[in-house]
Parts: structure tokens; sequence; C-alpha cells
């Protein structure tokens, strides 16, 4: 655009800035957006309420099947606005390191997740793929996974139904016992469908479990600040 200004009239700031290149200014608007972004990033992770799942392998499950398995128990949980901390701990073993979280006294905020070897039901009912103990313990079939991803040819999926399992059991000790729902992750009985929408990420808590999730989950929290593990209030 052509600026024409009358002999001896000083350019007006908007013509300034207008017709000058003034790239310092253009990053330092990028740089203050971009901190906008990660302070509001920041405050929408530290809203979130955290739990931390003390995992223990009894099975042959590879570290990269139960990496897979986290993962994928973690988007489902994230869904939720929950935010989960894994920790890989050996399997019926005490540590003697004081370093070592795996070591510490168990808070309100605290999951154990044991991994097992398959019931002998075998339908796809919630006994056969796990089952949990409210508040602390959740117990998941290894075995019932990658049976199940190996009679659809697909092995590849084994981590992917386990980490839906993971959820499930995780989402009863939250919920509570009595927690199985006609719709979502939380079904008591999976058939089919809820494989296919496992595999397509969307077997997922409801709005309402949600909430409920979000609100134990705090309350847990507070729990842990005010002092030991309390199973009572917790359920």
């Amino acid at each position: 655009m052509r600026i024409i200004r009358t002999p001896g009239q000083h350019p007006a700031l908007g013509d300034f800035f207008c017709c000058k290149q003034l790239p310092w200014f253009r990053l330092s608007i990028m740089a203050l957006a971009g901190l906008v972004g990660v302070i509001s990033f920041a405050s929408r992770a530290d809203s979130s309420p955290t739990i931390r799942v003390r995992v223990n392998n009894y099975t042959q499950a590879t570290p990269a099947m139960l990496a897979g398995a986290e993962r994928e128990a973690g988007r489902i949980l994230g869904k939720s606005g929950l935010q989960t901390v894994w920790l890989d701990c050996p399997a019926g073993q005490s540590t003697a390191d004081p370093q070592d979280p795996c070591g510490e006294p168990l808070e309100a905020t605290d999951i154990v997740l044991r991994v097992l070897y398959e019931s002998t039901k075998n339908r796809f009912q919630d006994t056969v793929f796990g089952f949990a103990v409210v508040p602390v313990l959740a117990s998941v079939y290894y075995d019932y996974a990658v049976h199940l991803a190996r009679s659809d040819n697909a092995e590849f999926e084994g981590p992917i139904i386990l980490g839906c399992v993971i959820a499930h059991e995780v989402g009863h000790l939250l919920l509570g016992s009595s927690s199985h729902s006609g719709s979502g992750i939380m079904q008591g009985h999976w058939e089919r469908v809820q494989i296919r929408k496992a595999m397509t990420g969307n077997l997922l808590f409801t709005p309402d479990q949600t909430k409920l999730i979000q609100a134990r989950t705090f309350a847990r929290t507070r729990q842990a600040e005010t002092g030991a593990l309390n199973p009572l209030d917790l359920k």
C-alpha cells in the first residue's frame, strides 16, 4: 500500500508500524503468546487430580507390553481429567532403598496394580479380565488380553486390551465396587462391540463417571495431605 504524506508532516504511529519491518516486535508477540499458552497448560495440568499406580508384574509380560498398556490406560483416565503416574515395582520384593518410591508407605492417592495370569473362566466377564478390592488393590489378567488378541490374529491388540482392563479396574477403585454401568468402559460384560470400541479408542468413562472420578480423586488428595491412608474414607 502506498502512503501519501503532506510535506513536513510527521508519520503517524500507525503508519510507522505499518511500513517498518520490526522482526523483534513480531518475535516478542510470538514469545508472549507462547508463554501464555504454557502458563495456561500448566494451570490446567495443576488443576487435574493425580493418582500414582504401583505396578507389580507377576507374569511374563514384557516391559514393552506393560508400557503400551499403561500408556493406553493413562490415555483413557486422562480423558476423564485424571493424571496418572506409573511406577513399575519389583513383584513380591521389598526394596531397602529409602529413595525408591516403590518402598514408600502407601498414601491415599496410591493404587497397587497386580498383573496376574488369566482366570480359568473364558467369558467376557469382570471376573475373567480382572477384579478390584476397594480402595487400593486392582488386579488384571495378562493372559486374557494376550489370548483375546491372538484369537483375532492381531497380537498388537494386546497392550490396548490390557490397558482398557487396567482402566476398568482402576475405575472400580475410584468409583466403588458396585460401579458397573450399561455403557462405556465400566460395563460388566464385554463382547465384540466393546473390543471394537477399545481398538478405536472409544471405550471410555461416561460423563457422570468422569465427574465422580475427579471428585473421588480430589478426596484422596485431601486425605493424603492430612494423614495416612484410611480405607473407610475412600469407599
